[in-house]
């Protein structure tokens, strides 16, 4: 999904896989604190334990990053069906992006064009 994302965007957001970034057994808090510390970064995840994991969540919301995560169902769905709900919702999150504070958390519902806080 990133490489697509990154070719669809390219000029405009720089899109990047985590594990490309990190690697893959990067720990959640280290990569959160990276990427804190790089600047303003909107992450769009299919972990939720990121909301859930007490740790994880603090280091997250005291960050500078704007997190949307994509809801269980649709984090389970096909790749196709998850690429048509960031389509529809693309321009619904780039302005939440810049409306937010840094630390605030979202997420990407199957079938609402609606964003929900978490």
């Amino acid at each position: 999904m990133a490489k697509a994302l990154a070719a669809l965007f390219a000029g405009k957001h720089e899109v990047v896989h985590l594990r490309e970034k990190f690697g893959p057994a990067v720990k959640d808090t280290e990569w959160i604190g990276a990427l804190n510390a790089e600047g303003h970064w909107v992450i769009i995840s299919g972990d939720r334990r990121i909301a859930k994991n007490k740790a994880e969540q603090q280091a997250f919301k005291s960050s500078k990053l704007v997190g949307f995560f994509l809801a269980s169902g649709l984090q389970k769905a096909k790749l196709t069906k998850q690429m048509e709900r960031l389509m529809a919702l693309w321009e619904t999150i780039e302005t939440q992006a810049d409306l937010v504070g840094g630390g605030a958390m979202f997420e990407i519902p199957m079938k609402s064009s609606k964003l929900n806080q978490i």
